[in-house]
């Protein structure tokens, strides 16, 4: 029987684009059109990686579960309206290109796991000319919100890999739990969403500080 392969399933928001500015005016206009009070940026920046409708629970506690789905829905709806009219810009992380190709290189099945929707995950990785190196792309279209495993099940299913030979890289301590809850690694990177204290915490085995340190753990794994 054939040894397991190699998986590096990626986080995308905060790890492989920057979008930190657009998923914080997307939220203020939203709220702003449904009359609400306005968020914090730090306490919007605390919810990326989550589901949107957890996340909505968590900026509108007193609200109910019918609410914060359809909060959800409006913010998608304020998302796609931004990028109709050419507002959105996910430019991937500096040396974020080159690593995917290397690490395809050096014949490691790539994944991405996250709180995007599917749409919105094809549209920003199409944009960049790397969707196809990918073989499984896991949405909270299809998922529970992280820290539940299932993206992390599926996409090791898909790829044919196994939890030891997976490698979960992500910005914020919802994916390290994720990983910890799947039984896969949980390796962390200090330019997204969550300090490398956080990470750590939540189980992170190391935090790459750029990508060059990301993959010299990649490859010391």
């Amino acid at each position: 029987m054939s040894a397991p392969n190699r998986l590096a399933l990626f986080d995308c928001d905060g790890t492989l684009v920057d979008s930190q500015h657009n998923i914080v005016e997307g939220m203020f206009r939203c709220f702003e059109a449904e009359k609400l009070a306005l968020p914090t940026r730090p306490e919007i920046l605390a919810v990326i990686g989550l589901s949107l409708p957890q996340a909505m629970a968590r900026l509108v506690p007193d609200a109910d579960t019918d609410f914060h789905h359809y909060i959800a829905e409006q913010y998608k709806l304020t998302f796609q309206e931004m990028r109709r009219v050419n507002s959105i810009t996910e430019p991937l992380y500096p040396g974020m290109a080159e690593l995917v190709t290397r690490l395809l290189d050096e014949g490691w099945m790539l994944g991405v796991a996250t709180g995007k929707s599917d749409r919105g995950l094809n549209l920003c990785l199409t944009h960049h000319g790397i969707i196809g190196h990918f073989v499984t792309l896991q949405t909270a279209d299809r998922h529970p919100s992280k820290p539940h495993p299932s993206m992390g099940f599926l996409a090791m299913e898909e790829a044919g890999a196994a939890p030891e030979t997976t490698i979960m890289i992500g910005d914020t301590s919802y994916d390290m739990e994720m990983a910890a809850n799947a039984g896969m690694r949980g390796l962390g990177v200090n330019w997204g969403y969550h300090s490398p204290e956080e990470l750590t915490a939540a189980g992170a085995y190391a935090v790459a500080v750029d990508t060059n340190d990301l993959a010299r753990h990649i490859a010391a794994s």
